[in-house]
Protein backbone atom coordinates (compact mmCIF):
# COMPACT_ATOMS: atom_id res chain seq x y z
CA UNK A 1 0.00 0.00 0.00
CA UNK A 2 1.35 3.50 -1.15
CA UNK A 3 0.90 5.98 1.97
CA UNK A 4 -0.66 8.58 0.59
CA UNK A 5 -3.30 5.87 -1.77
CA UNK A 6 -6.95 5.01 -0.29
CA UNK A 7 -7.52 1.48 -1.44
CA UNK A 8 -11.15 1.33 -2.51
CA UNK A 9 -13.34 -1.59 -2.52
CA UNK A 10 -16.85 -1.59 -4.51
CA UNK A 11 -19.94 -3.69 -3.08
CA UNK A 12 -21.92 -4.28 -6.37
CA UNK A 13 -21.84 -4.05 -10.25
CA UNK A 14 -24.49 -1.70 -10.55
CA UNK A 15 -23.73 0.64 -13.99
CA UNK A 16 -22.91 4.01 -11.95
CA UNK A 17 -19.98 1.59 -10.30
CA UNK A 18 -17.98 2.13 -13.54
CA UNK A 19 -18.72 5.49 -13.78
CA UNK A 20 -17.02 5.83 -10.07
CA UNK A 21 -14.33 3.05 -11.22
CA UNK A 22 -13.05 5.77 -13.46
CA UNK A 23 -13.05 8.76 -10.68
CA UNK A 24 -11.29 6.33 -8.66
CA UNK A 25 -8.91 5.90 -11.03
CA UNK A 26 -8.18 9.62 -11.99
CA UNK A 27 -7.89 10.70 -8.17
CA UNK A 28 -4.03 10.73 -7.62
CA UNK A 29 -4.54 9.08 -3.88
CA UNK A 30 -6.64 6.10 -4.37
CA UNK A 31 -7.21 3.06 -6.40
CA UNK A 32 -9.76 -0.20 -6.85
CA UNK A 33 -8.06 -3.00 -5.24
CA UNK A 34 -11.37 -5.14 -4.94
CA UNK A 35 -15.17 -5.54 -6.40
CA UNK A 36 -17.65 -7.87 -5.20
CA UNK A 37 -20.96 -8.98 -6.67
CA UNK A 38 -23.38 -11.91 -5.59
CA UNK A 39 -21.15 -13.91 -8.38
CA UNK A 40 -17.30 -14.06 -8.53
CA UNK A 41 -18.06 -14.49 -12.42
CA UNK A 42 -19.81 -11.31 -13.01
CA UNK A 43 -17.27 -9.26 -11.16
CA UNK A 44 -14.46 -10.45 -13.27
CA UNK A 45 -15.98 -9.13 -15.81
CA UNK A 46 -16.55 -5.87 -14.32
CA UNK A 47 -13.16 -5.78 -13.44
CA UNK A 48 -12.09 -6.87 -16.97
CA UNK A 49 -14.20 -4.59 -18.87
CA UNK A 50 -13.18 -1.47 -16.32
CA UNK A 51 -10.16 -2.15 -17.02
CA UNK A 52 -10.00 -1.73 -20.74
CA UNK A 53 -10.79 1.99 -20.54
CA UNK A 54 -9.99 2.67 -16.91
CA UNK A 55 -6.86 0.17 -15.87
CA UNK A 56 -5.59 0.27 -12.20
CA UNK A 57 -1.93 -0.15 -11.62
CA UNK A 58 -2.94 -3.63 -10.06
CA UNK A 59 -5.55 -5.71 -10.95
CA UNK A 60 -8.48 -5.90 -8.55
CA UNK A 61 -9.51 -8.77 -6.70
CA UNK A 62 -12.92 -10.28 -7.36
CA UNK A 63 -15.54 -11.79 -4.98
CA UNK A 64 -18.51 -13.33 -5.10
CA UNK A 65 -19.42 -12.78 -1.72
CA UNK A 66 -20.03 -9.53 -0.21
CA UNK A 67 -18.65 -10.24 2.80
CA UNK A 68 -15.22 -11.93 1.45
CA UNK A 69 -14.42 -7.95 -0.06
CA UNK A 70 -15.59 -6.43 3.84
CA UNK A 71 -13.04 -9.19 5.25
CA UNK A 72 -10.32 -8.42 2.99
CA UNK A 73 -6.94 -6.67 4.30
CA UNK A 74 -6.64 -5.01 1.27
CA UNK A 75 -9.76 -2.31 1.61
CA UNK A 76 -9.98 0.60 3.67
CA UNK A 77 -12.91 2.11 2.28
CA UNK A 78 -16.19 1.07 0.31
CA UNK A 79 -18.12 2.47 -2.32
CA UNK A 80 -21.62 0.78 -2.39
CA UNK A 81 -23.77 1.26 -5.50
CA UNK A 82 -26.67 -1.28 -3.77
CA UNK A 83 -30.65 -1.07 -3.77
CA UNK A 84 -31.47 1.41 -1.07
CA UNK A 85 -33.30 -1.84 0.61
CA UNK A 86 -29.96 -3.84 1.17
CA UNK A 87 -27.97 0.14 1.99
CA UNK A 88 -28.47 -0.83 5.66
CA UNK A 89 -27.52 -3.92 6.10
CA UNK A 90 -23.96 -3.67 4.13
CA UNK A 91 -22.99 0.02 5.83
CA UNK A 92 -23.41 -1.60 9.29
CA UNK A 93 -21.43 -4.24 8.25
CA UNK A 94 -18.59 -2.02 6.55
CA UNK A 95 -18.64 -0.11 9.59
CA UNK A 96 -18.05 -3.08 11.96
CA UNK A 97 -15.22 -4.56 9.57
CA UNK A 98 -13.76 -0.70 10.16
CA UNK A 99 -14.20 0.25 6.29
CA UNK A 100 -14.97 4.01 5.59
CA UNK A 101 -18.01 4.30 3.81
CA UNK A 102 -19.30 6.17 0.36
CA UNK A 103 -22.80 5.51 -0.26
CA UNK A 104 -25.14 6.02 -2.72
CA UNK A 105 -28.26 8.25 -2.80
CA UNK A 106 -31.20 7.85 -1.13
CA UNK A 107 -29.03 6.65 1.94
CA UNK A 108 -31.78 4.39 3.85
CA UNK A 109 -35.17 3.55 3.67
CA UNK A 110 -35.94 5.58 6.61
CA UNK A 111 -34.66 8.27 8.85
CA UNK A 112 -34.23 5.58 11.85
CA UNK A 113 -32.50 3.26 9.44
CA UNK A 114 -30.33 5.85 8.48
CA UNK A 115 -29.45 7.62 12.41
CA UNK A 116 -28.52 3.82 13.28
CA UNK A 117 -26.12 3.48 9.99
CA UNK A 118 -24.22 6.97 10.88
CA UNK A 119 -24.00 6.06 14.69
CA UNK A 120 -22.66 2.96 13.84
CA UNK A 121 -20.24 5.39 11.87
CA UNK A 122 -19.18 6.97 14.76
CA UNK A 123 -18.65 3.95 16.92
CA UNK A 124 -16.24 2.80 14.45
CA UNK A 125 -14.52 5.60 13.45
CA UNK A 126 -15.05 5.47 10.08
CA UNK A 127 -16.02 8.30 7.83
CA UNK A 128 -19.72 8.37 6.08
CA UNK A 129 -20.48 10.67 2.88
CA UNK A 130 -23.26 9.80 0.30
CA UNK A 131 -23.10 9.91 -3.46
CA UNK A 132 -24.02 13.80 -4.40
CA UNK A 133 -21.17 14.35 -6.97
CA UNK A 134 -22.47 18.33 -7.39
CA UNK A 135 -20.87 18.72 -3.76
CA UNK A 136 -17.94 18.33 -4.84
CA UNK A 137 -17.84 20.26 -8.00
CA UNK A 138 -16.06 24.31 -7.80
CA UNK A 139 -18.97 25.48 -9.44
CA UNK A 140 -20.84 25.39 -5.88
CA UNK A 141 -17.13 27.39 -4.67
CA UNK A 142 -17.87 30.03 -7.13
CA UNK A 143 -21.55 30.01 -6.98
CA UNK A 144 -21.00 30.40 -2.97
CA UNK A 145 -19.05 33.72 -3.31
CA UNK A 146 -21.72 35.26 -5.72
CA UNK A 147 -24.63 34.40 -2.80
CA UNK A 148 -22.46 35.94 -0.24
CA UNK A 149 -21.19 38.98 -2.03
CA UNK A 150 -24.26 41.05 -0.78
CA UNK A 151 -25.14 42.17 -4.47
CA UNK A 152 -25.60 40.23 -6.71
CA UNK A 153 -28.21 38.48 -5.84
CA UNK A 154 -28.36 40.09 -2.83
CA UNK A 155 -30.89 38.09 -0.07
CA UNK A 156 -32.49 34.73 -1.77
CA UNK A 157 -35.92 34.87 -1.05
CA UNK A 158 -37.06 32.02 -3.57
CA UNK A 159 -35.34 28.37 -4.41
CA UNK A 160 -36.94 26.62 -7.24
CA UNK A 161 -36.04 23.01 -9.40
CA UNK A 162 -36.42 20.13 -11.11
CA UNK A 163 -34.53 17.60 -11.93
CA UNK A 164 -36.23 14.24 -14.25
CA UNK A 165 -35.81 11.74 -16.24
CA UNK A 166 -38.14 10.04 -18.77
CA UNK A 167 -37.97 6.59 -18.09
CA UNK A 168 -38.55 3.97 -21.22
CA UNK A 169 -41.64 1.40 -20.81
CA UNK A 170 -38.88 -1.49 -19.93
CA UNK A 171 -37.81 0.94 -17.29
CA UNK A 172 -41.12 0.33 -15.16
CA UNK A 173 -40.94 -3.31 -16.23
CA UNK A 174 -37.38 -4.13 -14.85
CA UNK A 175 -35.11 -1.49 -13.14
CA UNK A 176 -34.86 -1.57 -9.44
CA UNK A 177 -36.07 1.92 -9.07
CA UNK A 178 -39.38 1.08 -9.75
CA UNK A 179 -40.04 -1.96 -7.04
CA UNK A 180 -41.37 -1.06 -4.02
CA UNK A 181 -38.96 -3.06 -1.80
CA UNK A 182 -36.01 -2.40 -3.27
CA UNK A 183 -36.75 1.76 -3.98
CA UNK A 184 -38.87 2.47 -1.92
CA UNK A 185 -39.01 6.22 -2.45
CA UNK A 186 -38.90 5.90 -6.09
CA UNK A 187 -38.46 9.06 -8.35
CA UNK A 188 -38.05 11.17 -4.88
CA UNK A 189 -35.31 9.48 -4.21
CA UNK A 190 -33.57 8.98 -6.96
CA UNK A 191 -33.99 12.27 -8.37
CA UNK A 192 -35.68 14.60 -5.67
CA UNK A 193 -32.77 13.91 -3.06
CA UNK A 194 -30.22 16.41 -5.42
CA UNK A 195 -32.97 18.77 -5.37
CA UNK A 196 -33.58 18.86 -1.77
CA UNK A 197 -29.92 18.97 -0.78
CA UNK A 198 -29.57 21.85 -3.04
CA UNK A 199 -31.61 24.15 -1.14
CA UNK A 200 -30.23 22.70 1.96
CA UNK A 201 -26.62 23.78 0.24
CA UNK A 202 -28.53 27.18 -0.62
CA UNK A 203 -29.60 27.88 2.68
CA UNK A 204 -26.22 26.85 4.59
CA UNK A 205 -27.78 23.55 6.73
CA UNK A 206 -30.87 25.66 8.08
CA UNK A 207 -33.80 23.06 8.18
CA UNK A 208 -37.16 24.02 6.54
CA UNK A 209 -39.74 24.52 9.24
CA UNK A 210 -42.50 22.90 7.20
CA UNK A 211 -43.09 20.93 4.47
CA UNK A 212 -45.28 19.71 1.44
CA UNK A 213 -45.31 17.19 -0.93
CA UNK A 214 -47.49 15.68 -3.72
CA UNK A 215 -47.56 12.38 -4.94
CA UNK A 216 -48.25 13.35 -8.75
CA UNK A 217 -47.74 9.31 -9.91
CA UNK A 218 -46.67 6.21 -9.01
CA UNK A 219 -46.17 2.87 -10.19
CA UNK A 220 -46.38 -0.64 -8.84
CA UNK A 221 -43.95 -3.26 -11.30
CA UNK A 222 -45.96 -6.24 -11.11
CA UNK A 223 -43.65 -8.37 -8.82
CA UNK A 224 -43.26 -5.00 -6.19
CA UNK A 225 -44.93 -5.35 -2.87
CA UNK A 226 -46.05 -1.06 -3.45
CA UNK A 227 -46.02 1.42 -6.05
CA UNK A 228 -43.15 3.65 -5.89
CA UNK A 229 -43.80 7.72 -6.99
CA UNK A 230 -42.67 8.50 -10.25
CA UNK A 231 -43.52 11.99 -10.50
CA UNK A 232 -43.81 14.30 -7.30
CA UNK A 233 -43.70 18.02 -6.37
CA UNK A 234 -42.42 19.50 -3.12
CA UNK A 235 -42.40 22.63 -1.39
CA UNK A 236 -40.04 23.73 1.60
CA UNK A 237 -41.04 26.98 4.21
CA UNK A 238 -37.60 28.27 6.12
CA UNK A 239 -38.19 30.56 8.94
CA UNK A 240 -38.07 34.76 7.55
CA UNK A 241 -40.19 33.54 4.57
CA UNK A 242 -37.88 31.68 2.44
CA UNK A 243 -39.26 28.97 0.30
CA UNK A 244 -38.45 25.79 -2.19
CA UNK A 245 -40.26 24.08 -4.57
CA UNK A 246 -38.92 21.17 -7.01
CA UNK A 247 -40.51 18.46 -8.95
CA UNK A 248 -38.67 15.26 -10.24
CA UNK A 249 -40.06 12.89 -12.59
CA UNK A 250 -39.76 9.79 -14.76
CA UNK A 251 -42.27 10.52 -16.84
CA UNK A 252 -40.89 14.14 -18.43
CA UNK A 253 -38.18 14.69 -21.01
CA UNK A 254 -34.59 15.51 -18.95
CA UNK A 255 -34.85 18.43 -17.01
CA UNK A 256 -31.65 19.68 -14.19
CA UNK A 257 -32.11 23.19 -13.50
CA UNK A 258 -32.34 25.51 -10.85
CA UNK A 259 -33.31 28.79 -10.26
CA UNK A 260 -32.89 31.13 -7.29
CA UNK A 261 -34.63 34.61 -6.90
CA UNK A 262 -32.68 37.22 -4.80
CA UNK A 263 -33.59 40.51 -3.50
CA UNK A 264 -31.39 42.52 -6.01
CA UNK A 265 -30.87 39.51 -9.00
CA UNK A 266 -31.63 36.10 -10.01
CA UNK A 267 -29.34 33.03 -10.72
CA UNK A 268 -29.79 30.03 -13.46
CA UNK A 269 -28.16 26.73 -13.58
CA UNK A 270 -29.08 24.91 -16.18
CA UNK A 271 -27.50 21.86 -15.23
CA UNK A 272 -27.08 21.63 -11.50
CA UNK A 273 -26.60 17.60 -11.00
CA UNK A 274 -24.20 16.41 -14.25
CA UNK A 275 -22.71 18.99 -16.03
CA UNK A 276 -23.09 19.11 -20.00
CA UNK A 277 -20.57 18.05 -21.47
CA UNK A 278 -17.45 20.21 -21.73
CA UNK A 279 -14.56 21.66 -20.40
CA UNK A 280 -16.58 24.53 -18.62
CA UNK A 281 -19.15 24.85 -15.50
CA UNK A 282 -21.20 28.05 -15.78
CA UNK A 283 -24.22 29.81 -14.74
CA UNK A 284 -26.12 32.80 -15.40
CA UNK A 285 -27.09 35.96 -13.08
CA UNK A 286 -29.72 37.97 -14.26
CA UNK A 287 -30.88 41.58 -13.16
CA UNK A 288 -33.43 43.46 -15.07
CA UNK A 289 -35.11 46.79 -15.97
CA UNK A 290 -38.47 47.97 -16.82
CA UNK A 291 -38.85 51.16 -18.60
CA UNK A 292 -41.62 53.51 -19.33
CA UNK A 293 -41.87 56.25 -21.58
CA UNK A 294 -45.20 57.43 -22.80
CA UNK A 295 -46.59 54.77 -24.47
CA UNK A 296 -43.33 52.43 -24.72
CA UNK A 297 -43.42 49.99 -22.22
CA UNK A 298 -40.01 48.30 -22.06
CA UNK A 299 -38.93 45.33 -20.04
CA UNK A 300 -34.66 44.44 -20.49
CA UNK A 301 -32.86 42.39 -19.28
CA UNK A 302 -29.18 42.13 -18.17
CA UNK A 303 -27.32 38.96 -18.32
CA UNK A 304 -24.13 38.13 -16.74
CA UNK A 305 -22.67 34.21 -17.17
CA UNK A 306 -20.10 33.22 -14.86
CA UNK A 307 -17.94 30.30 -16.01
CA UNK A 308 -15.28 28.30 -14.36
CA UNK A 309 -12.64 25.61 -15.93
CA UNK A 310 -14.18 22.41 -15.11
CA UNK A 311 -14.63 19.20 -17.16
CA UNK A 312 -18.05 17.85 -17.22
CA UNK A 313 -16.79 14.24 -16.77
CA UNK A 314 -13.91 11.87 -16.99
CA UNK A 315 -11.14 13.67 -16.31
CA UNK A 316 -9.13 14.66 -13.14
CA UNK A 317 -10.90 18.02 -12.69
CA UNK A 318 -14.64 16.44 -12.89
CA UNK A 319 -17.06 16.50 -9.58
CA UNK A 320 -16.97 12.69 -9.28
CA UNK A 321 -13.61 12.54 -9.23
CA UNK A 322 -13.42 15.57 -6.68
CA UNK A 323 -15.65 13.48 -4.95
CA UNK A 324 -13.33 10.64 -4.23
CA UNK A 325 -10.19 12.30 -4.30
CA UNK A 326 -11.64 14.74 -1.33
CA UNK A 327 -12.71 11.59 0.47
CA UNK A 328 -9.26 9.72 0.20
CA UNK A 329 -7.79 13.08 1.60
CA UNK A 330 -10.34 13.12 4.21
CA UNK A 331 -9.62 9.51 5.36
CA UNK A 332 -5.73 9.41 4.69
CA UNK A 333 -5.54 12.61 7.09
CA UNK A 334 -7.13 10.41 10.38
CA UNK A 335 -9.60 13.17 11.06
CA UNK A 336 -13.36 12.63 10.52
CA UNK A 337 -15.34 15.11 8.57
CA UNK A 338 -19.00 15.17 10.57
CA UNK A 339 -20.08 17.78 7.78
CA UNK A 340 -20.86 15.29 5.83
CA UNK A 341 -23.08 12.74 7.11
CA UNK A 342 -25.11 15.83 8.84
CA UNK A 343 -25.85 16.94 5.56
CA UNK A 344 -27.19 13.34 4.62
CA UNK A 345 -29.26 12.84 7.62
CA UNK A 346 -30.82 16.34 7.00
CA UNK A 347 -31.43 15.37 3.61
CA UNK A 348 -33.13 12.34 4.58
CA UNK A 349 -35.28 13.74 7.01
CA UNK A 350 -36.42 16.77 4.69
CA UNK A 351 -37.34 13.87 1.99
CA UNK A 352 -38.79 11.52 4.55
CA UNK A 353 -41.13 14.73 5.60
CA UNK A 354 -41.99 15.33 2.02
CA UNK A 355 -43.21 12.02 1.73
CA UNK A 356 -44.94 11.83 4.79
CA UNK A 357 -46.89 15.09 3.31
CA UNK A 358 -47.97 13.46 0.46
CA UNK A 359 -49.29 10.37 1.55
CA UNK A 360 -51.63 12.64 4.04
CA UNK A 361 -52.57 14.80 0.99
CA UNK A 362 -49.96 17.52 1.11
CA UNK A 363 -50.87 18.12 4.96
CA UNK A 364 -48.02 21.06 5.96
CA UNK A 365 -45.54 18.59 7.84
CA UNK A 366 -42.83 19.62 10.38
CA UNK A 367 -39.49 18.48 9.74
CA UNK A 368 -38.25 16.33 12.93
Amino acid sequence: MKPDELRWGILGTAEIARKNWKAIQLTGNATVTAVASRDAGRSRRFIAECQEQAPMEAVPQAFGRYKDLLDCDAVDAVYIPLPTGLRKEWVLRATAAGKHVVCEKPCAVSVADLEEMLAACRQHRVQFMDGVMFMHSRRLEKLREVLDDGQSVGPVRRIACAFTFRQSPEFFVNNIRAHGALEPSGCLGDLGWYCIRFALWVMKWEMPIQVSGWLLAEHQRPDSPAAVPTAFSGELVFAGGVSASFYCSFLTETEQWVKLSGTLGCLEMSDFVLPWAGTELDFEIQHTSFQVQGCDFRMQTHPHQLAIAEHSHGHASAQEVNLFRNFSIQVLSGQLNPVWPEAALKTQKVMAACLASARAQGRRTEVD
